[in-house]
């Protein structure tokens, strides 16, 4: 019985997994079982990440909100900030929140003044 050749099926899958993986060093853009396993690691890390990003600006924003509010004279804590704002129904987010305190303050100790009164 001959050997039976396989066609382009399994060449053309690693030809796309090693176009994932041509820019990675040393065995990781060479080796196929190597290849495999680092595109394995680096889509989970990139799916991680994702939510890691997420997860660090929400830290920055509301760290520059509490130090942009500790400032102020009226000296007020952040958690309070924001459940009065919860409590007048005001729709910003922490994100515009963050940007007022670097770009704007004082319509951030507006706010803030507005929200304690």
């Amino acid at each position: 019985m001959t050997r039976i050749r396989r066609g382009y099926v399994a060449r053309r899958r690693r030809t796309k997994i090693r176009l994932f993986t041509s820019s990675f060093r040393g065995a990781h853009s060479r080796l196929t079982r190597t290849i495999i396993q680092q595109k394995i690691k680096a889509l989970f890390s990139a799916y991680r990440d994702r939510n890691r990003h997420k997860r660090n600006f929400r830290c920055l924003w509301v760290t520059r909100i509490n130090a942009a509010i500790r400032e102020n004279e009226v000296s007020c804590s952040y958690s309070r900030l924001i459940n009065n704002l919860y409590k007048r129904q005001l729709l910003l987010n922490r994100k515009i929140l963050a940007q007022l305190a670097i770009l704007n303050r004082n319509c951030l100790y507006l706010i803030s003044n507005d929200m304690i009164k």
